[in-house]
């Protein structure tokens, strides 16, 4: 039994002052509001639940700044993309474990707790499936395992390059499956994950571009109950090119075709007509936002006012992990509002309520629930996954409630402590074990671009 007395924490039923927290048996035992420290007890400023990051590539982390130069033309999400394999074709296992365990351990720095890892980087640089056929599954995994973060493991099915069944095209070839295949992968993945103690297995269709109708049907039982991840409408060029083969829009084929409901994660989402935010929204499904890649990648603003008016759910995703930082995302998730409407405050649900909580809640709940696990309030019974804001940074200083959440995301403030199963794998904002993952990180890419 471990115990820790927190100045504030936001528990299940709001904020508390003076909280002592006990875990054992990996998830928490007892708490107690309004006492003083025992002597016994690890004293931190502030308690908040860990974040779930319901989407990422994690290899992509070892390109981020690498695409930021300009082409001959317009540069775009496609001109990107052929960066992203060139990048990748030169990834051996070794290296694909040594990238994502360096973006795990920045998850954890920043207040993540748990990452759904959309992967569909399946073979070797010429498409030929390794003798293990989940072979980078288990590396994702070993990353996970020396990181401690928790583990959704979304293996993805990719078998086209557009809509309609188009060939994929060369830089495509490290993510191809049949459904056939696909479905020994998946059984693998199943497998490799129980060396985790709380992972979770889904599926993800890669996009609407990749998987076919029969495709798709034929593989959606596959999630065995576990969580289904989908990119949709993330470009008006996507769109366009669904319209012209189906006469419908991606989410609203999706909402006529494929049963979504709430077991159902529409990544990015970005290009909807009102009536689809409404559906999707009423749908149950989570809507997973990208807002830091969305942006560096150009693709425009997802409809977030009209979406949580309708009840909307969504959930927060560093996707291609081109910078990992939960309340970075929560902050450009706003700003993006309040530079198309020219207005402030635009996601706080009624006048007096704090946007930083708002956001915060919406983040919380929508994430777990996209990733199939419950969500990880400060309570009773709940996972000991606990992220502690240094109350000594000056940006916190004379905060209380909602205005720590407002100043941590709006105006910045430190990230002090991690625990996961009540294990603390941060302090003083640091990874126990980032030196030794950042040489391994360095050694690879240093390799990779040379």
């Amino acid at each position: 039994m471990v115990s820790l007395w927190f100045q504030s924490a936001l528990l299940f039923e709001g904020w508390s002052n003076n909280v002592r927290i006990t875990f054992g048996e990996n998830a928490i035992q007892k708490i107690e509001t309004g006492v003083a420290p025992a002597s016994g007890d690890e004293r931190h400023g502030i308690a908040v639940p860990g974040l779930a990051n319901v989407h990422s590539h994690a290899f992509q982390r070892g390109m981020a700044g690498l695409a930021e130069i300009r082409g001959p033309a317009h540069d775009n999400l496609w001109t990107w993309r052929e960066v992203m394999y060139r990048f990748l074709d030169r990834l051996m296992p070794e290296d694909v474990e040594a990238i994502a365990a360096l973006a795990y351990i920045e998850m954890l720095e920043t207040g993540f707790t748990r990452v759904g890892e959309f992967h569909y980087l399946h073979h070797d640089p010429s498409g030929v499936p390794y003798a293990n056929i989940a072979e980078l599954a288990e590396r994702i995994v070993a990353a996970a395992q020396q990181t401690g973060i928790a583990l959704t493991l979304l293996p993805v099915f990719y078998a086209h390059g557009n809509f309609g069944g188009r060939p994929p095209v060369p830089g495509q070839k490290r993510f191809l499956n049949d459904t056939a295949r696909f479905a020994k992968l998946v059984e693998a993945s199943r497998s490799t994950i129980a060396l985790l103690p709380d992972a979770n297995l889904g599926i993800a269709p890669h996009s609407l571009r990749a998987v076919t109708p029969d495709e798709l049907k034929e593989i959606l039982p596959l999630a065995n109950g576990g969580p289904f991840q989908i990119h949709a409408a993330e470009q008006i060029k996507e769109v366009d090119d669904c319209l012209e083969w189906s006469k419908q829009r991606p989410v609203e084929w999706l909402l006529n075709n494929a049963g979504v409901n709430d077991n159902w994660c529409l990544v990015h989402a970005t290009h909807m007509t009102p009536d689809e935010t409404k559906r999707l929204a009423n749908s149950g499904a989570v809507a997973g936002l990208c807002p830091i890649t969305e942006s560096n990648l150009g693709d425009g603003i997802f409809p977030t006012p009209d979406y949580l008016a309708a009840r909307g759910r969504f959930g927060l995703g560093t996707d291609s992990n081109v910078l990992v930082d939960p309340a970075q995302e929560l902050r450009m998730m706003e700003y993006a509002q309040r530079l198309s409407l020219r207005a402030r405050n635009v996601l706080a649900p009624q006048a007096g309520r704090s946007t930083g909580r708002a956001l915060f809640d919406g983040a919380l709940a929508g994430g777990f629930r996209a990733l199939g696990v419950p969500a990880h309030g400060i309570e009773k019974g709940a996972a000991a996954d606990l992220v502690s804001l240094d109350a000594r940074d000056p940006g916190f200083a004379g905060r209380t409630g909602d205005m720590i959440l407002d100043s941590w995301i709006f105006a910045g403030g430190a990230v002090d402590c991690v625990w996961r199963q009540g294990i603390k794998v941060v302090s003083r904002g640091v990874h126990h074990s980032r030196d030794a993952i950042a040489r391994r990180y360095k050694d690879a890419i240093t390799r990779i671009l040379d």
